[in-house]
């Protein structure tokens, strides 16, 4: 795989997986953040930049992991990218997320709404292997 080619798809697979990040996990269902409100730190004394810059640095790791991947394994089309990015997200965070939240309070939309937005990370990132890396 050509190196600029990978960049587009990541960069791309990146800024989208951001804002579908921020309308899964910071617009959907927000309200509901407070059923538990013991489990979030407060953002009363604190900034919030910190944690937000971590997240999205993570989710274009994210993206260039599923995209290296991709190439790795020589899945280059959407038959395969797609396929492959739910079956990532079957093993890896939909477990994790549900896992979670047998042992810590939250609230089950919560819940949905994470899992929905790792859905569409993986789904952005999928597009972006089958298209800009093939």
């Amino acid at each position: 795989m050509e190196w600029k080619r990978f960049l587009l798809a990541v960069l791309a697979a990146g800024f989208v997986s951001s804002i579908t990040d921020w309308l899964f996990a910071g617009t959907l269902f927000h309200s509901k953040y407070n059923a538990h409100p013991e489990i979030w730190r407060s953002s009363v004394a604190k900034s919030e930049t910190s944690a937000v810059i971590w997240s999205v640095t993570l989710g274009f790791l994210t993206c260039a992991a599923f995209v290296l991947t991709c190439a790795i394994f020589h899945i280059n089309a959407y038959r395969g990218t797609l396929p492959f990015a739910a079956l990532c997200w079957l093993m890896i965070p939909l477990p994790l997320l549900v896992t979670n939240a047998l042992f810590i309070k939250l609230h089950p939309l919560i819940v949905v709404s994470h899992a929905l937005g790792w859905l569409a990370k993986l789904c952005v990132a999928a597009l972006a292997a089958a298209l800009f890396a093939a």
